[in-house]
């Protein structure tokens, strides 16, 4: 009976052990993956934002944070914007309702930093405590506003869109009149050598500089790609040779990529949605952030 009690023990003790180790280890691969998945997220920014490899980013450039969230209660559903407030000491963060025609709906201090946001977790406990019970919230997406010196000069919007074979992520960098400085794919699942070649420079590089009115009937045509307009896009050329080879297509149609219309329809029309809803739902905001006189650093 003593021996059985034992190696009962001694089981105990070794599960207890071995639940506390891959606890212990859960944790910390938790951490360095959260961390690895900013400090990639961080390199993306920049080089949409053209600080690439060792450029120094400047001092004046800030970027602040805009969480959006749809809020289901009994009163309806709503869209909630998670928002930075005020400068220093004055700093905090705002919790801003709007109801589906964009009027506000109601607003609540919300008390949580800016880097305890960062990790969706923490961020969605702090909006719950602040809205009360019986209120639902479903985190949609996460927009950075870019300041320079104070003011707007860029947006970094995320979206996703269905491709040839799966979901597509991507990140956007856009001027302040909503035209398209960068184009990065975080995420695609086409076939190689046909639709993944999305993620190449000569594809991507045709957003850019496309301006908002020519991206509302953007269309994707089904013929080979200039040799010029191509080398100007993988910068195979003298940068002002470069610019004005880029200027005589800036309004032009995307090339397709051999094999792979689909992909490239996708991408072209997942792009289009993804800036033209940005900018409806920014500017419902503004307006209510301007109306309500709600002091917001950027």
């Amino acid at each position: 009976m003593k021996e059985i009690i034992t190696i009962v023990i001694r089981l105990t003790v070794s599960c207890l052990v071995a639940g506390l180790v891959m606890g212990s280890f859960f944790i910390l691969t938790s951490k360095a993956k959260k961390h690895n998945a900013h400090v990639n997220e961080e390199k993306v920014i920049y080089s949409l934002l053209g600080y690439q490899n060792s450029a120094k980013v400047p001092e004046s450039m800030k970027l602040y944070d805009l969480y959006r969230y749809v809020v289901s209660g009994p009163d309806g559903k709503f869209i909630g914007y998670l928002i930075p407030t005020g400068n220093g000491k004055e700093a905090g963060h705002l919790f801003v309702s709007l109801d589906l025609s964009g009027n506000l709906a109601d607003q609540k201090q919300v008390s949580i930093k800016s880097e305890e946001a960062m990790d969706e977790e923490n961020r969605d406990k702090a909006i719950v405590a602040a809205l009360g019970s019986g209120k639902d919230i479903l985190f949609a997406d996460k927009t950075i506003i870019v300041c320079e010196n104070g003011s707007r000069e860029a947006y970094l919007v995320t979206g996703r869109f269905p491709g040839f074979k799966n979901f597509v992520s991507v990140m956007l960098a856009l001027k302040k009149d909503f035209s398209i400085r960068g184009l990065a794919i975080l995420e695609q699942e086409e076939d190689p050598g046909l639709g993944a070649e999305i993620e190449k420079k000569y594809f991507k590089n045709q957003f850019i500089d496309k301006t908002f009115d020519t991206l509302k009937t953007l269309d994707v045509v089904k013929e080979p790609i200039p040799e010029k307009y191509l080398k100007a896009l993988e910068d195979h050329m003298q940068n002002d040779e470069a610019q004005k080879v880029l200027g005589q297509y800036k309004d032009h149609a995307i090339y397709a990529l051999t094999g792979a219309t689909i992909s490239s329809r996708s991408v072209t029309n997942g792009v289009k949605a993804i800036v033209q809803k940005f900018a409806y739902r920014l500017d419902k905001l503004d307006k209510v952030l301007q109306e309500k006189k709600i002091a917001v650093p950027f």
